[in-house]
């Protein structure tokens, strides 16, 4: 069963002439925090080369989706945005096959399989050396803002966060 239901997962989204991995950028790219917008976080995402990875951010920045820029701080960096388009079209896209699935489940099921696919999903991870991902707000580097006072923080990068990065998926994560 669960081979089945992963490998439906992994080829969703044959829709507006984009490949199921492309989509998966997408929605990866939408997700992330700004320090987890890169090729190489997306490769890590993905769990394929930076060479694949690259090739389907040049076709993604071909169809006028993604755009790459360089890092002010960092000329060696490479960062990821969705394009004005590439949101559009990332907002009208039907829901996922994993979402499908999911919608008709009780809330209390649907619970408890996300605990147990995050136990099998952290496991397998750790065990290859694989990074986790994970909410900003909920990683061990995290410094929540005090009320009306400054933004939040990353104690491991030293930066402030503010709600969107805080809210989103991180490279660096690692559980509090």
């Amino acid at each position: 069963m669960l081979t089945r239901t992963a490998r439906l997962i992994a080829g969703d989204g044959h829709a507006a002439g984009l490949k199921p991995v492309q989509w998966q950028a997408l929605r990866y790219l939408a997700a992330a925090n700004r320090f987890s917008r890169t090729p190489g976080a997306l490769a890590a995402w993905l769990g394929q080369t930076k060479g694949t990875v690259s090739q389907t951010v040049a076709a993604l920045e071909r169809k006028g989706l993604v755009a790459r820029t360089g890092d002010a701080g960092d000329r060696r960096l490479v960062r990821l945005a969705l394009t004005t388009q590439g949101e559009t079209l990332l907002a009208s896209a039907p829901d996922t096959i994993a979402e499908a699935m999911l919608a008709p489940m009780a809330p209390a099921d649907r619970a408890a399989l996300e605990a147990l696919l995050a136990r099998m999903l952290g496991g397998f991870l750790a065990a290859r050396g694989h990074r986790p991902f994970g909410l900003c707000a909920d990683c061990r580097h995290f410094r929540r803002a005090v009320e009306g006072g400054n933004p939040h923080r990353c104690a491991l990068l030293g930066v402030p966060l503010d709600e969107t990065d805080s809210r989103a998926i991180c490279i660096e994560q690692e559980a509090a």
